[in-house]
């Protein structure tokens, strides 16, 4: 247990962010799905060899990818015994891949939504962080079904969900990776992972009382 808070609290990789000034910089968004967020990347910085999944995704513009425990993700009415039953040990998780083309904020008009501008670096991190995420056989991961809502499909995950690695945890992680300054261990609801973004390294664009 120690050696995971010590993980969850260590510093971020150094250099990745802020971006410098006169750094091109490549924008990220964290949308707020009420539970957990997902991130959204523009397909057409991802660079080459990563994410293959997005074959899956042909002519869209945008990827959000999410993430949570297999059952209680996948299930079409999740209770709180699952989620619960997911706390108390390892449980297999999916990740969630929705493709689309329209902007952000009108994609999801009634979601809270942050954006974040890192550098080319930071944004190179978090692609490859996000592309080892994925449990491949033979260099692709296979789509276990339909998603939740339009162009969407699940796929299965390398990681374990459990009480010390949650969806809302394990996205602020993945933040890390590109240099965010968002400690995981601290960002349990979906709340305190926007509110922790927003003021560490982003911009909130949408909102619920925007629609």
């Amino acid at each position: 247990m120690s050696s995971l808070w010590l993980g969850a609290c260590a510093s971020p990789p150094a250099g990745l962010f802020p971006p410098a000034e006169d750094e091109p910089t490549v924008a990220i968004w964290l949308v707020s799905h009420g539970w957990h967020a997902g991130i959204v990347l523009e397909r057409a910085a991802i660079p080459p060899g990563l994410l293959p999944e997005q074959a899956d995704f042909p002519g869209v513009r945008y990827l959000e990818i999410g993430w949570g425990d297999r059952a209680y993700y996948m299930h079409p009415d999740p209770h709180w015994g699952i989620l619960l039953k997911a706390g108390l040990w390892p449980t297999a998780s999916v990740l969630h891949v929705v493709g689309f083309s329209e902007p952000v904020n009108k994609t999801f008009p009634h979601s809270e939504v942050i954006r974040i501008d890192l550098g080319g670096q930071g944004f190179a991190s978090l692609c490859r962080h996000l592309d080892n995420r994925f449990a491949r056989d033979n260099g692709s991961a296979a789509a276990l079904q339909p998603g939740l809502y339009g162009q969407s499909r699940f796929y299965l995950s390398r990681d374990s969900y459990h009480l010390f690695n949650t969806c809302n945890v394990w996205t602020a992680r993945a933040l890390r990776t590109a240099g965010c300054p968002v400690i995981p261990a601290f960002n349990i609801s979906v709340e305190s992972l926007l509110d922790h973004v927003e003021s560490a390294c982003g911009t909130k664009t949408g909102t619920k009382e925007d629609s």
